[in-house]
């Protein structure tokens, strides 16, 4: 486990390789914009988990932290737009205001950590019972399971979500 970091250390590692990670991220990313933003809130992870890494694993260890931020940009970036194609098919009287939309993206993105959280059997009982409808025998036979199996499946899938739910109001 990394040293507890201090503001020295921290200090070091943003002048050492704050100018390589950024331009790390405006690779991959192709955006100098995102790149900053994933920059700073990869050293805000640092800040927040109160470890900095060794010399020898520094770049190392921002890449990975910075690879993480890249595939949750993505992974919302992805929702916002399914959210956004499916309220462009509503009634201009029905559209929600912009903040209900923000609210409601941020209650998606949630969603989908928790239930990117699950085992994919897991995730997939839930999904087939609260989107497609389907009851417990249909769900077994479509995922070749027992129907005890299913019902493990969906009552760990409620549970990460209920603890979600509880830990978000905590």
């Amino acid at each position: 486990m990394p040293p507890l970091s201090s503001a020295p250390a921290i200090e070091a590692l943003y002048a050492d390789h704050h100018g390589w990670l950024r331009g790390w991220l405006r690779k991959r990313l192709g955006d100098a914009a995102d790149a900053a933003d994933l920059t700073h809130d990869t050293y805000v992870r640092i800040l927040v988990t109160g470890r900095t890494p060794s010399e020898a694993d520094s770049r190392c260890h921002l890449a990975r932290i910075a690879n993480g931020l890249v595939v949750d940009l993505h992974r919302r970036r992805r929702i916002e737009a399914a959210y956004l194609d499916a309220v462009s098919l509503l009634p201009a009287a029905h559209a929600p205001s912009e903040e209900d939309r923000a609210l409601a993206i941020e209650a998606l993105v949630e969603l989908d950590t928790i239930l990117h959280g699950l085992a994919p059997k897991a995730r997939a009982a839930l999904l087939l019972c609260k989107l497609e409808g389907l009851g417990y025998r249909e769900i077994a036979v479509r995922l070749n399971v027992s129907l005890s199996s299913v019902e493990k499946y969906i009552a760990t899938a409620l549970r990460a979500c209920y603890q979600a739910l509880y830990d978000a109001r905590g």
